[in-house]
């Protein structure tokens, strides 16, 4: 089976810096995914990616080194399948509350005996190997996310799921679950404590812990305080960044 590049990084001490994608298109995920990052996730739960657009868009990532991830829509084992089977390298489950959604959560991800994935990976096969469904289930990433406070009350629990890879820390709802606002590089006490909970409890169970940043800046301050795997916000936000410019430049050409 071809190599999972993160995970070989992850396995040599390296800190992955993974982009994002809720835009659908090929071209421009093959854009995304030339810029640098070790991993490039396609958002299917909150960005506008329907199924055909992710199969495409995984295509694309395929054309260079970057590891293909996907964000699910849900803890469902029929759109678990759909993504790795499609050729997902990696997969982030939202809202997962309890040990055993994690549970369910890695189950889906693996087939029997250790878990109910139904064989018929199709273009992973094609993407990663014949010799895919040999390995798939120690290759394949798995991260579950930390994003509501009954998760967090529950980390250490869910942090013990055997098969889990890693917790990635949804800031946004997270911040609203703890009674705080929306948005990301939320460096409130109680956050700040949110992630030291999860930090340690990958720690202690050895996953990775992983984030959503918004800036350079604090993708380094979480970098410091122990997460390995983190998230420089996506296409959407690099397009919405540009009305500075087109404010600036409209400015000059009225003037």
């Amino acid at each position: 089976m071809k190599p999972v590049q993160v995970r070989e990084l992850l396995s040599q001490g390296r800190t992955i810096l993974n982009g994002w994608s809720v835009i659908p298109g090929g071209f421009l995920a093959e854009v995304m995914s030339s810029l640098g990052w070790d991993s490039l996730t396609i958002d299917v739960q909150h960005g506008m990616i329907s199924e055909p657009d992710m199969l495409a868009m995984l295509q694309a990532i395929s054309t260079t080194q970057t590891t293909p991830m996907v964000r699910l829509g849900a803890n469902d084992p029929a759109l678990i399948g759909k993504a790795l089977d499609a050729g997902a390298m990696g997969v982030i489950c939202p809202l997962i509350n309890t040990p055993e959604e994690a549970a369910d959560f890695v189950a889906a991800c693996r087939y029997p005996p250790l878990g109910v994935r139904s064989s018929g990976a199709t273009r992973a096969m094609i993407y990663a190997g014949f010799d895919y469904g040999a390995h798939a289930d120690d290759q394949v990433l798995k991260f579950a996310m930390i994003e509501t406070r009954d998760a967090l009350d529950r980390v250490d629990e869910i942090a013990a799921t055997p098969g889990l890879d890693g917790l990635y820390v949804g800031p946004s709802d997270l911040s609203l679950a703890l009674g705080g606002t929306q948005g990301f590089d939320k460096d409130e006490p109680h956050m700040l404590d949110a992630y030291r909970s999860v930090v340690e409890a990958c720690a202690r169970h050895d996953l990775v812990a992983g984030i959503h940043t918004a800036s350079p800046d604090f993708a380094g301050r979480t970098a410091e305080m122990g997460f390995r795997f983190i998230t420089l916000v996506g296409d959407f936000n690099f397009i919405l960044a540009g009305r500075g410019q087109v404010q600036s430049t409209r400015q000059l050409l009225s003037s």
